[in-house]
């Protein structure tokens, strides 16, 4: 049944762009199926998660674990009797402003971008929604409803102080309301993001090796599920116990979050998703006390996984390509394709839009085609572990974990 203070889509504040209504689709199953086929959305199956894309076909990339949330966020959405379409849309969309090379390309983006106004993932999420996706003929964008907008904009909290430009420039078009918490819907996604993450950042080292199923079993949380595993099956082989220890964590995360939920939203009373907006705080988290284990559990994979020496090795090798290929772009926009051309053709003489499509473009990119787009322009082979065919596996840091 669905809660008083879920997102209504009968009662959506609609699209910027007024469109007739789908006769077989709420507005928000609508929005969740423009992203799936938005080529932005495509383009996550070749960007960084933790390993860059081409080295290992077990490892998550940016496609899969947007798939992994949205799975997290529709089974949360459902047991606290929420729109699953919007929670879905939020979830599946909140990645799309990713630069290639994860967190890392995100960070020299932002250096870079500093004179510029800044690069911040989840506003270029935004401009990518609203501008980027050019396929439609009436507007440029995917036309989202408000309510999935602000959720992208606001799944982590209220935007507070100084607001990305990218964000600022669709904000005065559409006021998202930036001061006031999201949507549950949205904050449901938010916490499906970390529920994901932390969990198949575990398999993901484990399976690059970087840490053993023994150090794993010595964590909080970690501890009892490999505990009950070995009560119920003595004796599993090795790879059945980590994954049966592994799913009892996921488990283990999601029963926390419904139950705090549940008795968050109990202890307000909304009535309406506006109640929720301006509760004041976050209706959807962990118990304090799991949050203090995940946050041994994010130390043990900031210092084993996401800053390991080869990963620090490999940071500066994708930092490198990003650094070199702004400044050619900015000096040389004649080596742009010819569609992002015709953009800089109407900014004649503006350094900052130029420096926007730029950054719009590189942004864009996927891993390999940055790799190889680096090469050509720039005549240098690939680096060692850049190359598709390199030997091993790449390392990759794509975490920001407070010490």
């Amino acid at each position: 049944m669905t809660a008083v203070y879920a997102s209504d889509p009968a009662a959506s504040r609609g699209r910027l762009y007024q469109e007739p209504l789908s006769s077989f689709r709420s507005p928000f199953q609508r929005d969740r199926d423009r992203i799936i086929h938005a080529s932005a959305f495509r383009r996550l199956k070749h960007k960084t998660q933790v390993f860059i894309e081409h080295e290992g076909d077990y490892f998550r990339t940016r496609l899969t674990h947007s798939i992994e949330v949205g799975q997290v966020a529709r089974t949360m959405s459902g047991a606290l009797g929420l729109d699953q379409e919007l929670t879905e849309a939020v979830a599946l969309a909140h990645d799309l402003g990713h630069p290639p090379f994860g967190h890392t390309g995100e960070d020299a983006l932002h250096e870079l971008m500093a004179p510029y106004g800044g690069f911040d993932h989840n506003a270029q999420a935004i401009r990518i929604v609203t501008n980027l996706e050019r396929t439609y003929a009436e507007w440029d964008g995917l036309n989202l409803t408000w309510e999935t907008l602000e959720g992208i904009a606001k799944h982590n909290g209220p935007v507070t102080g100084r607001i990305p430009h990218a964000l600022a420039a669709y904000n005065k078009l559409h006021d998202l309301e930036l001061s006031t918490h999201a949507s549950t819907e949205a904050q449901v996604a938010a916490l499906s993001d970390d529920i994901a993450y932390n969990n198949h950042d575990l398999h993901d080292g484990l399976r690059a090796e970087l840490f053993s199923t023994e150090e794993l079993a010595e964590l909080p949380i970690l501890h009892d599920c490999f505990a009950e595993v070995d009560r119920l099956y003595p004796g599993l082989n090795l790879y059945r116990r980590r994954h049966e220890a592994l799913r009892r964590f996921f488990g283990v995360l999601v029963e926390d979050v419904i139950r705090v939920s549940r008795a968050n939203l109990a202890e307000i009373d909304p009535q309406s998703v506006t109640d929720v907006r301006h509760a004041g705080r976050m209706m959807v988290q962990f118990t304090p006390t799991l949050w203090e284990d995940l946050t041994v559990i994010r130390k043990f994979l900031f210092h084993r996984m996401y800053r390991a020496p080869e990963v620090v090795e490999m940071r500066k090798k994708v930092t490198r390509i990003i650094h070199e290929l702004f400044p050619l772009f900015m000096e040389e926009p004649e080596l742009l394709p010819k569609q992002w051309r015709k953009d800089v053709e109407d900014i004649t003489g503006d350094e900052i839009a130029l420096a926007r499509i730029v950054c719009d473009y590189i942004s864009g990119m996927t891993d390999r085609f940055a790799i190889v787009e680096h090469a050509r322009l720039t005549g240098q082979d690939p680096e060692p572990g850049l190359r598709a065919s390199g030997p091993g596996h790449i390392r990759y840091a794509d975490r920001v974990v407070e010490e």
